[in-house]
C-alpha cells in the first residue's frame, strides 16, 4: 500500500479543512495518509517512508511570497529534506482579488522543483472557502500517479 504524508498550515481553518478534504480523496482510492500540521513536522520526516508528500500552505497580504505564518520554518529549512526524486504536490487558500493569488503555493512548487522532487500534478489553487468535491478529486488524481 502507497504512504503518504499532507502538511499543511492554517490560521482561519480552510487550508486545514482542504488538508482534511485532500486526505479523503487518496484514502478513497486506498492511500494510507498521515495528516499533520506544519507545526508538528520535522524537516526529516518528510523524506521518511513516503510515496508523496502534499504541502499545503494558505497566501496572505499583497506580496508576492506570503506563506502562512507556522509554514516559514518549514519553507525556510525545506532544502535540509531529502526530496530529490520524490513525489509531491502542493494546495493552498487564497483571494484571487490579490495580486499574487496563492502566490505561496508558486514559491513553495518552485522551490521543491529546485531541489529535484518530482511535482506530480497540478497544484490546487482554491479562491476562498474549501470545495470537498473539488479537492478530494484533485487528490483521487494525485492517487493515481503514485
Amino acid at each position: 500500500m502507497s504512504k503518504s504524508l499532507i502538511v499543511y498550515g492554517s490560521t482561519t481553518g480552510n487550508t486545514e479543512t482542504a488538508a482534511e478534504y485532500a486526505l479523503e480523496g487518496l484514502k478513497s482510492k486506498g492511500i494510507d495518509v498521515e495528516l499533520k500540521n506544519v507545526t508538528e513536522v520535522e524537516i526529516s520526516e518528510l523524506s521518511n517512508g513516503y510515496d508523496l508528500v502534499l504541502f499545503g500552505c494558505s497566501t496572505w497580504g499583497e506580496d508576492e511570497i506570503e506563506l502562512q505564518d507556522d509554514f516559514i520554518p518549514l519553507y525556510e529549512s525545506l532544502e535540509e529534506a531529502d526530496l530529490k526524486g520524490k513525489k509531491v504536490s502542493v494546495f493552498g487558500c487564497g483571494d484571487s482579488d490579490y495580486t499574487y493569488f496563492c502566490g505561496a503555493v508558486d514559491a513553495i512548487e518552485e522551490k521543491l522543483e529546485k531541489m529535484g522532487a518530482i511535482v506530480v500534478n497540478d497544484t490546487l489553487k482554491i479562491d476562498g472557502d474549501p470545495d470537498r468535491t473539488e479537492i478530494t478529486q484533485w487528490a483521487a488524481e494525485l492517487a493515481e500517479k503514485i
